[in-house]
């Protein structure tokens, strides 16, 4: 039987090569979430410091708008994401940020801008802890993110019930599961998104799976800052 010739430094320049896609693939995920987050703070920024723009949106039935056009765009890109080009799941992703600024944009009329600030901080500090976390450990996190799933819709389930009943103390709760919630499904998500680089790595798709991949870290961002300010943010 003849042996196959390995080529020497054949294998550690296909793990370099690997290596350098998945970086490239990540960078991607996150700049796609970063650009995001920039457009949802500048539209927040701006909703929430014109007064006359604020009026029009928050105290109309406008509001209602704002509050749900963010869950009607997830929907939509569960639905339409397969059809879509990844120019287009991009563009769509960015448009649905800056629908989150404007429904974002009443927290600069509820808190002050120094626990705004406070909030996004230690938002980012525990999100990028949880991220590299979930991006160099070699524990499974497949059970943990099935459980923080099941967190995940109850809180949706909670929070919806709660904008009729109004409730502080329910308000509370929800989000001090919230933080334990969106921290986990942050490490579960970057673990997540690096496992499927090795499955669409080559393939049309995983443009798309970059953009999805934004979305989901980019969400987990925006509920975590959420939380985390309700919690400890200064009313004005």
């Amino acid at each position: 039987m003849n042996n196959p010739v390995r080529m020497p430094g054949y294998g550690a320049s296909q793990t370099a090569q690997t290596d350098a896609g998945l970086r490239a693939h990540m960078l991607g995920v996150f700049r796609n979430m970063g650009i995001g987050l920039v457009i949802t703070g500048l539209v927040a920024a701006l909703v929430g410091n014109t007064p006359a723009l604020a009026a029009a949106i928050y105290g109309t039935p406008l509001k209602w708008v704002a509050i749900f056009a963010p869950l009607a765009f997830v929907f939509f890109f569960s639905f339409r994401m397969e059809k879509m080009t990844t120019s287009g799941a991009r563009t769509a992703f960015y448009a649905f940020a800056a629908v989150m600024g404007v429904s974002l944009g009443s927290v600069f009329l509820v808190f002050t801008g120094g626990s705004i600030a406070q909030a996004f901080f230690s938002a980012a500090v525990m999100f990028l802890a949880m991220a590299l976390w979930g991006y160099t450990t070699q524990r499974d996190l497949t059970k943990m993110g099935s459980f923080l799933m099941m967190g995940l819709i109850g809180i949706i389930v909670a929070s919806l019930i709660n904008i009729f009943i109004g409730s502080s103390a329910m308000a509370m709760v929800i989000s001090i599961i919230g933080v334990v919630v969106f921290t986990g499904l942050t490490a579960w998500d970057v673990q997540r998104i690096k496992s499927e680089y090795f499955y669409y790595a080559g393939h049309e798709v995983a443009g798309k799976m970059q953009v999805m991949g934004a979305l989901s870290l980019y969400l987990n961002f925006v509920n975590l800052f959420q939380m985390l300010l309700s919690l400890t943010g200064e009313r004005e």
